[in-house]
């Protein structure tokens, strides 16, 4: 059994090499899919970011009436917390609001001066609550309209946010279904490409694979050596792939780095930061995407020939 199995290797790096036209081509076709699975994970990991950012910026602000007891608002605090969907709850009094009112208009007499001359604070205690998921602002909303609740409230501005919720709602979505959609096609035209080369390949050794039939060699012992070129490519396409994605964040740091305009579109996130971090998971992703697609299609080839 081990005497077949170095066999095959030794088979299979011979061909690999022999076959050096194809075979550059094989490598050079997988690598371009590599590079584009490893943006299409790149453009993923953006866009969780990108939503998580999102998440972050919608809320429901509860507002009370001024004769609601504060106590009372802290009791519906303390039960929205409760409640399976709520991720946070803040309570503003109206004190704090004027306080922030009046720092974000510190520049503006004219404003403070209006504000002083009320001489009574116009503002009105409120709740921000945020939910775990966007689908999870209704529920929250429809809890707010009990009846125990309406008499403490004056207005609930789930309205205004909820065209906010349905965009973001829709947009992951539609990026989940697009990325599941372009790694489809990715993974199909990478292993047509390798079912074309290794039938080629096939095509050029066909007197060597009859004289091997003929003698009485398994179907195994056949397919082996094609599986092993299909793992090589695999594995060098998966190298040359990591290598230039770092190359490419080197040389052109300015398209990964955080710079000013990615800071106001991703806050805290750099993508050479995140390649740095994360460069052995993202080989190994390319290596198993890469390998796999590979050494399944080169299967299929060999398979289609034998049973012809």
């Amino acid at each position: 059994m081990f005497t077949i199995l170095s066999r095959i290797i030794h088979y299979g790096f011979k061909n690999f090499w022999r076959n050096g036209l194809l075979s550059t081509a094989m490598i050079a076709i997988m690598t371009l899919s590599l590079m584009v699975f490893s943006g299409l994970i790149l453009a993923n990991v953006a866009t969780d970011k990108a939503v998580s950012f999102l998440k972050d910026k919608i809320d429901i602000s509860v507002y009370f009436k001024n004769t609601a007891p504060e106590d009372n608002i802290l009791s519906i605090q303390t039960a929205l917390e409760g409640l399976p969907e709520v991720k946070s709850v803040e309570y503003i009094s109206s004190d704090k609001a004027l306080e922030i009112f009046k720092a974000e208009h510190a520049n503006d007499p004219a404003i403070i001066q209006s504000l002083d001359q009320l001489g009574a604070n116009p503002f009105q205690g409120s709740l921000n609550i945020k939910a775990y998921s966007p689908d999870q602002y209704e529920k929250i909303d429809q809890y707010l309209k009990a009846d125990a609740l309406v008499q403490y409230i004056e207005k609930v501005n789930f309205a205004q946010s909820q065209t906010a919720i349905e965009k973001l709602s829709s947009l992951i979505s539609g990026v989940n279904r697009a990325g599941l959609l372009l790694t489809i096609i990715l993974t199909l035209i990478a292993g047509l490409v390798v079912y074309n080369t290794v039938r080629l390949a096939i095509y050029s050794n066909r007197d060597e694979i009859g004289v091997m039939r003929l003698v009485g060699a398994s179907n195994v012992f056949v397919r082996g050596p094609y599986l092993i070129e299909g793992l090589i490519a695999g594995f060098f396409s998966a190298v040359i792939s990591t290598v230039a994605m770092l190359v490419l964040v080197g040389l052109v740091p300015w398209i990964f780095s955080q710079s000013a305009s990615s800071e106001v579109a991703l806050p805290g996130f750099s993508f050479n930061g995140y390649i740095y971090a994360n460069i052995f998971k993202l080989f190994l992703y390319q290596l198993v995407f890469g390998v796999g697609v590979a050494m399944v299609s080169s299967f299929i080839a060999v398979r289609k020939y034998l049973r012809s």
